[in-house]
């Protein structure tokens, strides 16, 4: 079964003006009161969540495993007459890929649970390497703690069209014996009232639980450990955190 990340056409079909709006805001939120001048994402992807930034003054770097996607990045950035210095590699390894510091290093998406526990880890450690002193470390992710005690496995998303194509899009999960988690994505592609094309993805992943990254942050020495909603400026209506189904992580550097 074929990788979502590796046809960027399709994952970016979600995309929207009011997608892009809403990115802006979250990253405005982000910057608000943090001295962050140049910030290198190691999972860019196709630059929805993260070329942003670069409109609000923000000098971007990014690194991302797939090509197709970065190809994607860099056609975005270059219609905005963006500058962005990206690189194809692994983030387990990106501290050989960049040169220099950045304000912040960041991993938008839910990218970092790709990975098992343990290299998780060494990412946090190779990411932490890049950053200034007194900079951030920034990444969103999925309240695994929070999947790992609902065990829901149908994820219905809103439909949204393409030209005049209705694309509807559905997760379901399945929770593997090893304790990893499968995430099998389906599009639907509808016109004219019947169905017309159908793509499925599997995606695998290692879940995280937030004790875990919380201990690593603070045994590199990290303070003023923020969990935020995500996107950050949305409005929570009293329920914690802890209890959302995603939320970003900002912490800084001594």
């Amino acid at each position: 079964m074929g990788k979502l990340y590796d046809r960027a056409e399709i994952y970016d079909l979600i995309e929207s003006e009011d997608r892009c709006k809403v990115f802006k805001t979250h990253w405005e939120h982000i910057l608000s009161g943090r001295d962050l001048r140049s910030l290198l994402d190691v999972s860019i992807g196709s630059g929805s969540a993260t070329l942003p930034l670069a409109e609000l003054g923000v000098r971007l770097s990014g690194s991302d495993l797939s090509e197709n996607m970065l190809a994607n990045c860099r056609k975005k950035a270059e219609a905005r007459g963006f500058d962005i210095e990206l690189k194809c590699c692994d983030f387990r390894n990106v501290a050989d890929n960049f040169d220099g510091a950045f304000d912040c290093v960041a991993s938008t998406g839910n990218s970092l649970p790709y990975v098992n526990n343990e290299d998780l880890l060494g990412t946090l450690e190779q990411m932490d390497s890049l950053v200034k002193p007194g900079g951030y470390l920034y990444f969103e992710i999925r309240n695994w703690d929070k999947i790992l005690t609902d065990r829901k496995r149908f994820f219905p998303y809103a439909p949204f069209f393409d030209g005049d194509t209705r694309v509807n899009l559905t997760q379901i999960w399945d929770y593997n014996s090893d304790g990893t988690i499968t995430f099998n994505i389906m599009y639907l592609f509808e016109k004219d009232q019947r169905y017309v094309q159908m793509e499925v993805f599997e995606e695998h992943y290692f879940p995280i639980k937030r004790d875990l990254f919380l201990g690593k942050l603070k045994a590199m020495g990290y303070s003023d450990i923020q969990l935020l909603p995500y996107p950050s400026h949305v409005d929570t209506k009293g329920t914690p955190v802890e209890d959302l189904p995603w939320y970003c992580v900002v912490a800084q550097k001594p």
